[in-house]
């Protein structure tokens, strides 16, 4: 079937017949896993994906036309083969069409026919997960790695990447704080021969220069005051793999005499050592420093800057390509929904007219955790404006706009109508009170019926600026 072996999971309530079945699963090349019932099924399901589902109808706690239901409900799941004693036309027709199932069979199971249904299965399986992958690429146009952009300046470090990536020559990376310098390390690494070798990562500004050569080339016990073990340095993690050197302006100069030896004869000596040990690692280097100006000022050894330089990448800040700020926006909703196990498809136009007038010091990291934290509030749907951070844009709640939040309270800046702190105060209420619309008005000293009123109110205006929105000019 080539590559990993597909992952099967059997569930039935009957132990023998599910182990069995198992067995005789995983004796065809299958990886084979087990439930008991459906909700059991859900929750392994939850916790790995699976190529294909095996599933008895008639279990107790939750049934096989239940689990269907749910994955269905969910937006479907793996193809399902149903296996029941209790086969009927009628019953094969409504499991099929009604809830998705991929096949129907009647106990006792015919292994041949099994066997073929769980191959054609999770072919189609494969087949989907190869669909979705690239119908996300095609939605994502701009996108490498983890690296995101279509403007032409994104593109170019795009091509940079893969051209060098095949390659063992040297990598210098540059950019402000933020723009992504580790993840241009680590798709050159992901795209390289090495992939499969180890990706590390030292970050040069962040350790005592005691410690720096310790860090890098190791020591061996007894090399210095208070090295009771031997130490193995990234050098020798790296092996085979790719070495990141994380803000190299930063690296003392007694050091860089040593790492420049290192990358010319690709031998390294632990503090303390007699022995040379030879290493294969590809060196990536960057900083967000002005290199040039170290070299002017003594800081970086001009030999070691033209070992660094072979190739250099240098990633633009967010404010000079803008035009990747809906794409940016995107992907990192769709990142952050995985890992929060949240909903939310987008941002309200006002929310993007914000961030497309601000000027991002902080580059990619900072629009994240801006993202982040309104993802977590918001939960699904659309992020607002009192989802962002109480003084985000910094500075604009000095000078007016609307009523913001913060936490147990609202902060209502000069400038700010009635209509529009009455609006934020019945909204962080309602968010108090985890939306029990009861006790919001209870709260306000209003009635049920004028909060109901109000809600209706917000959402027809929100729907009216939606559509006056998207015909709007691009002005800040």
């Amino acid at each position: 079937m080539g590559g990993s072996s597909p992952r099967v999971l059997v569930v039935d309530d009957e132990e023998n017949q599910r182990n069995g079945l198992a067995a005789m699963v995983a004796s065809w090349g299958f990886s084979a896993e087990t439930a008991s019932d459906g909700l059991e099924a859900l929750e392994k399901l939850g916790a790995a994906p699976v190529d294909v589902l095996v599933t008895d109808l008639m279990m107790p706690r939750m049934d096989g036309f239940e689990l269907l239901r749910r994955l269905q409900a969910q937006g479907g799941g793996p193809p399902a083969i149903v296996i029941t004693a209790f086969g009927s036309i009628e019953t094969a027709v409504a499991t099929i069409h009604d809830l998705g199932a991929f096949w129907f069979l009647e106990k006792p199971i015919q292994p041949q026919a099994l066997r073929l249904l769980l191959e054609r299965a999770a072919s189609q399986s494969r087949l989907a997960q190869e669909t979705e992958r690239l119908q996300r690429q095609l939605s994502y146009q701009g996108v490498l790695g983890e690296l995101t952009g279509r403007s032409p300046a994104m593109q170019r470090v795009f091509w940079l990447i893969r051209q060098v990536a095949p390659t063992r020559a040297a990598v210098l990376v540059t950019g402000e704080s933020g723009t992504g310098k580790e993840l241009v390390a680590r798709a050159i690494h992901a795209l390289s021969p090495r992939r499969e070798g180890p990706f590390v990562a030292v970050n040069c500004a962040a350790m005592p220069e005691t410690l720096m050569e310790s860090e890098l080339f190791g020591h061996e016990k007894g090399a210095f005051t208070g090295a009771f073990e031997r130490r193995v340095g990234c050098f020798e993690l790296a092996h085979n793999g790719t070495l990141l050197l994380d803000e190299i302006g930063d690296m003392p100069v007694t050091t860089q005499a040593k790492l420049l030896r290192v990358l010319e004869d690709s031998r390294v000596r632990r503090l303390g050592g007699r022995h040379e040990i030879l290493v294969d690692v590809r060196v990536i280097a960057s900083t967000n420093r002005s290199l040039e100006d170290a070299l002017r000022k003594g800081a970086l050894r001009e030999d070691l800057y033209f070992r660094l330089n072979v190739i250099h990448i240098h990633l633009p800040p967010l404010r000079e390509r803008m035009e990747d700020l809906p794409l940016l926006v995107e992907a990192l909703l769709a990142d952050l929904n995985r890992k929060h196990g949240t909903r939310v498809a987008e941002t309200a136009p006002e929310v993007m007219e914000i961030f497309r007038c601000y000027g991002w010091p902080g580059n990619v990291r900072e629009l994240r955790n801006v993202l982040e934290r309104a993802v977590i509030l918001a939960g699904e749907g659309v992020i607002r404006r009192e989802h962002l951070p109480w003084n985000f844009p910094p500075g604009s709640a000095a000078v007016g706009g609307p009523a913001v939040e913060e936490p147990g309270a609202v902060r209502v800046p000069l400038g700010t109508t009635l209509e529009e702190a009455e609006r934020a105060l019945i909204l962080r209420t309602l968010e108090y009170t985890r939306n029990n619309k009861t006790r919001a008005a209870e709260i306000l000293g209003i009635s049920l019926k004028t909060l109901h009123n109000k809600l209706k109110e917000y959402a027809a205006r929100q729907g009216q600026g939606r559509q006056e929105g998207s015909g709007a000019q691009d002005e800040c």
